[in-house]
């Protein structure tokens, strides 16, 4: 089972009130080539296809996809490969942000 993180502002005491917004994430993520903005995520599992419908920020990580979902003002990613903790870090740094298991 892969690990979920939280990168979110809602630690701060001088930012508590200022969400990660929508527009905020696609500015930043459209100035990354290996991002791609989806409004759907589609699971595919041995069995079943699940489409979830959200704000998806797709990183292209050799041949697989990892999703960085914004919901309620904070993004969730899961770490599935060891590469996604240091872009994890960049990305909280970059928008000021903390990074909170869960």
């Amino acid at each position: 089972m892969n690990q979920r993180f939280r990168i979110t502002r809602s630690m701060q005491e001088d930012n508590a009130a200022q969400a990660i917004t929508l527009e905020e994430c696609k500015q930043y993520f459209a100035q990354r080539a290996d991002f791609a903005y989806s409004q759907t995520f589609t699971v595919k599992g041995p069995e079943s296809i699940m489409t979830i419908e959200g704000d998806f920020f797709m990183w292209t990580y050799g041949e697989t996809e990892i999703p960085f979902r914004l919901y309620s003002g904070d993004l969730y990613v899961a770490v599935s490969a060891e590469a996604v903790v240091p872009l994890m870090i960049e990305i909280a740094t970059d928008l000021q942000a903390d990074i909170v298991e869960g």
